[in-house]
């Protein structure tokens, strides 16, 4: 009897962890998904040249972009998501040499149902700061900035779709660096195979009311989902190719490899 038990027991247990057990490719879609509550750890590497007036300047950048969801109450989560940069540039500026450190920071905190809305849709709302934490002034504003940021996006049969935006003005810092007023706008296209590859196409354009002008780089990616030594690790690259620039920026094409580990067992924080 007791072996019965025993065993019934066991069951059990496999069965409720086979319940929280998430397959690669729910991992790989909800990655796909800025607002899902998952833990991960991404590091974008990019490649960007033809940079400045007379187009010979290149730039390496790395951005750790963690993201963390915190568990407000059974409706309600807020997720956190940091940009880094560490960047690498040279004859960007004419005259100025090289320069290598931190940029300035973006940080956004997102306010999203727990579940989707109606026809899927999944959401989310909140504020967006920039930290001037460039540790030389040729990779950053000086400003201080803040701003409101929204997603909106569907998920189904495998594809992913929609579009992140913020505004960001500036409101302290150096006083002799120019005022931030900028757009950005991401729309973005994804589809999540049976065996957890994405394909992805998206554009990151900004612009620059202060100056007037776009920047506009439109990216292709591939990306698969991976288990090393039981760690979930999602390994992209893909290209760029910049369809608007101003004449300071880059050109052409560049090129950006993603390295990303997942925390799928981490839950929300409270």
């Amino acid at each position: 009897m007791m072996k019965k038990k025993t065993a019934a027991l066991m069951v059990a247990a496999l069965a409720s962890a086979s319940a929280f057990a998430q397959s690669d490719e729910d991992l790989a879609k909800q990655l796909s998904n800025p607002v899902a509550a998952l833990i991960s750890a991404p590091l974008q590497f990019n490649y960007d040249s033809n940079i400045g007036p007379a187009r010979d300047g290149d730039k390496y950048y790395v951005n750790v972009q963690p993201v963390i969801p915190f568990h407000l109450n059974a409706d309600w989560n807020l997720i956190s998501r940091t940009i880094l940069p560490m960047a690498s540039q040279h004859d960007v500026v004419p005259g100025a040499g090289s320069q290598t450190g931190l940029g300035d920071t973006l940080q956004s905190f997102f306010f999203s149902p727990q579940k989707p809305g109606p026809g899927g849709l999944i959401w989310g709302v909140g504020p967006a700061l920039l930290v001037p934490t460039a540790t030389d002034n040729l990779l950053g504003g000086g400003k201080w900035g803040a701003g409101p940021t929204a997603v909106l996006l569907w998920q189904n049969h495998g594809w992913t779709y929609g579009a992140l935006a913020n505004h960001v003005w500036s409101f302290a810092g150096d006083g002799n660096r120019p005022g931030v007023s900028s757009t950005f706008i991401q729309p973005f296209l994804n589809y999540t195979t049976a065996d957890a590859w994405t394909f992805g196409l998206n554009t990151e354009s900004s612009y620059d009311w202060e100056r007037h002008r776009w920047s506009t780089p439109i990216n292709g990616t591939v990306s698969k989902l991976l288990k090393i030594g039981g760690q979930p690790v999602s390994i992209g690259a893909g290209v760029r190719y910049w369809a608007a620039s101003p004449d300071s920026g880059p050109h052409g094409w560049g090129a950006r490899m993603i390295v990303t580990f997942l925390f799928p067992e981490g839950k929300p924080q409270h």
